[in-house]
């Protein structure tokens, strides 16, 4: 599913039935409109009445592809022309010049309800043979022959409380699974998306735990959810968020929030924000670069063709020369920007290297970043270990204070995570990216070791 809704080029039609052996065909997508609106109303109807249906036509469509409606279920369609649960579309017939002029005005043009982002699903029928709560297509006559406008009209059947959104882009559409499986340690936009998705289901299947934060990292809630999820549906249960599993939650998601109905409860824009921008290159700044300078020098600790740029949170040379040697030797384009599928080689070979690790590796050192942001709602071994860290370093620095070690995330854990960063002149956030867990590890070791420094001695490692 896109963020907003676009205009596509193409629509593919089945033939038929969604299950029969009907044909597809993929049409311009002002084409369907003509010939749905040629099929279903007449060009001598006042031009009202005309751009009232054509809209709702427009919508009903758009409904479809966005919520990838068919293509969620397994079908390789974004439509039918069964009229028993679609719009009437006669493959190869003329279309009226009237009703060609006016698709060609407002094709890029759909409703949604306000509040909503969504292209409504505009039910109607025909008025006459059946009657229903949507649009009735006859009586779109009456009311244009009344004086009302095509908006008043659509008011009229669908509610006071629609839109109508004008020039809408027209791309190309893609499927919206990216083709990368998502994972533990994964992170992106689509991570959040799944987030969202799972959290709004679990409103209806309340054994899926919650999701907390909502923040695009793919952490320990978010495979535990994802695999409830796989085990009330009946999917694999292996926590990862492959083709099968995206789609089947796409299905839930829509049927669950009724996107396909007169009475859905309707996507907000905050569903569909953006967590963070996932593509990286030279002269950007924060977090996700502290992020991925630190797999690159753990990285490059065991493959010596990476170079190990400084963790300072911005994207410099240094660090595009580090992304490009990275790029070659895991046989990636040499572009030097950080997307999706980098990100997921980053931590893929970051896991892998954990995993070769022999079991008493950690047995007397600090255990290295999880690869994942910790922050409230986060739960698991490593926030443990954060705990018992935070815990040791207040016995000297009792500025901050101490926490429950319970292996979870909370309030109180982010009040010492705060502490610890004020304290160390790292921006005060109140999570824990690679460079708070670096600093706090290292601390941790200095005073474990006995060489806590004195008053403006350099402590030996980074702090921000």
């Amino acid at each position: 599913m896109p963020n907003l809704p676009i205009i596509p080029t193409y629509i593919t039609v089945h033939l038929g039935p969604p299950d029969s052996d009907a044909p597809n065909v993929t049409v311009p997508f002002t084409d369907y409109i003509k010939n749905v609106a040629s099929s279903e109303i007449y060009p001598t109807w006042p031009e009202e009445a005309i751009r009232a249906n054509v809209y709702a036509q427009i919508s009903y469509a758009l409904n479809r592809i966005y919520t990838e409606y068919y293509r969620s279920r397994g079908y390789d369609f974004d439509i039918t022309n069964s009229t028993a649960i679609d719009q009437s579309y006669v493959y190869g017939r003329d279309v009226f010049e009237n009703i060609s002029q006016i698709v060609d005005d407002i094709f890029n043009s759909y409703i949604v309800r306000s509040g909503s982002v969504e292209p409504y699903f505009t039910t109607y029928c025909d008025g006459r043979e059946l009657r229903c709560e949507g649009l009735e297509q006859w009586g779109t006559v009456e009311l244009a022959n009344q004086g009302l406008t095509p908006y008043q009209i659509l008011q009229h059947y669908y509610g006071n409380n629609i839109e109508i959104v004008d020039n809408a882009p027209v791309e190309d559409i893609t499927e919206s699974y990216s083709g990368y499986p998502l994972s533990l340690g994964s992170i992106g936009n689509d991570v959040k998306q799944i987030q969202v998705r799972l959290n709004r289901i679990s409103k209806n299947y309340p054994s899926i735990p919650k999701i907390s934060p909502v923040n695009g990292v793919f952490g320990e809630s978010t495979r535990d959810a994802v695999e409830e999820f796989q085990r009330i549906f009946n999917l694999d249960v292996d926590g990862v968020v492959g083709r099968g599993t995206w789609y089947r939650i796409q299905a839930i998601y829509n049927a669950v929030k009724r996107l396909n109905e007169l009475a859905s409860e309707g996507i907000t824009l905050q569903e569909i924000s953006e967590a963070f921008n996932i593509d990286l290159s030279e002269g950007d700044m924060g977090e996700e670069v502290y992020e991925l300078q630190y797999l690159l020098n753990f990285i490059g600790n065991y493959n010596e063709e990476i170079p190990s740029p400084a963790i300072d949170g911005i994207f410099g040379p240094s660090t595009r020369d580090a992304v490009i040697a990275f790029q070659r030797v895991y046989g990636l384009p040499q572009t030097g920007v950080v997307t999706f599928p980098v990100w997921e080689q980053l931590f893929s070979a970051y896991q892998g290297i954990l995993s070769s690790l022999p079991a008493d590796f950690f047995a007397s050192v600090t255990l290295p970043y999880p690869g994942s942001v910790l922050r409230v709602g986060s739960y698991g071994e490593y926030v443990t270990a954060l705990q018992e860290y935070l815990n040791y370093i207040s016995d000297t620095y009792t500025e901050i204070p101490k926490v429950t070690v319970d292996g979870i995330f909370g309030d109180r854990t982010a009040d010492a995570v705060l502490a610890y960063q004020r304290l160390f002149g790292i921006e005060p956030v109140g999570f824990v990216g690679a460079v708070t867990w670096n600093a706090i590890t290292s601390t941790y070791r200095d005073l474990y070791d006995g060489s806590m420094s004195s008053d403006g001695q350099y402590p030996g490692y980074n702090l921000g």
